[in-house]
């Protein structure tokens, strides 16, 4: 299926989806410390996101059997996506992905990060460093007249010399008035090949890597998706916009955002 091109009023009321999650975000970082629990970090993004007049994307969504209860995904360690909070504390030298969304003015946002807890090790911040540069090595080709393909490409690229691997069951995705649209957008892939890159479109753009295979399985609570060797994972993402001069990272803080 073809991505659904969004109209200037939309891009803005994403622009606003956005702004407010990047702002979620922003206080999920500053509170992960030794002792906090991933029960304690839901319980702040939801609380934020109310307050800026946004809804939860997460909590119930049910795109199969199965409803998700809380408001962020919260992955510690080997757990690659989908993790589910709980009250088990974080320790010094866990990794932790976050990954949270908002509805606002009808319109869906979506953010991810990995933060180590305390100093953790040299090898393992090398990890989140590849993975969130891929991250914004994909975002450079999201540009008109390049494809999906490149995209992916250039994320492969980048991590595959570093020795990483490279979750390919899970990818990111359109995003608009629905959390997950066309197109996927797979963090591997060949260049020039895929969908078409227009000006309007919204994409997900979230490299999830790890430090061994690429490899998952999903745990018996229906969600929690591992790696299947026990290694280390990582997991960044923004919501992007395919703008005339380029991408635009609509999941940033104002004061963050590259100059156009």
């Amino acid at each position: 299926m073809r991505a659904r091109l969004k109209e200037p009023w939309e891009l803005n009321v994403m622009r606003s989806s956005g702004g407010r999650l990047a702002e979620v975000v922003a206080l999920l970082r500053e509170a992960i410390a030794p002792g906090v629990t991933t029960g304690d970090l839901d319980g702040l993004a939801e609380a934020a996101i109310r307050e800026r007049g946004g809804i939860p994307s997460f909590k119930g969504y049910k795109p199969g059997d199965v409803v998700y209860p809380a408001t962020i995904c919260a992955s510690p360690n080997e757990a690659v996506v989908h993790g589910i909070p709980n009250a088990v504390p974080l320790v010094d030298g866990d990794i932790i992905s976050v990954d949270v969304g908002l509805i606002y003015g009808g319109y869906h946002s979506d953010c991810a990060f990995t933060a180590v807890v305390g100093e953790g090790d040299p090898e393992v911040r090398h990890l989140l460093d590849v993975t969130e540069r891929s991250m914004y090595e994909g975002i450079a080709s999201a540009t008109p007249g390049n494809r999906i393909g490149d995209i992916g490409h250039s994320i492969q690229s980048f991590v595959e010399p570093h020795g990483f691997g490279i979750v390919q069951e899970y990818v990111g995705h359109g995003i608009g008035r629905l959390l997950h649209e066309p197109p996927s957008v797979p963090n591997y892939g060949k260049a020039r090949s895929g969908q078409l890159l227009k000006p309007g479109m919204c994409i997900a753009i979230e490299p999830m890597i790890t430090m061994g295979s690429h490899h998952t399985k999903t745990l018996d609570d229906g969600w929690t998706v591992v790696t299947v060797d026990g290694s280390l994972a990582a997991h960044f993402e923004h919501t992007v916009a395919i703008t005339p001069r380029g991408p635009e990272i609509l999941t940033m803080l104002d004061a963050n955002r590259p100059k156009a």
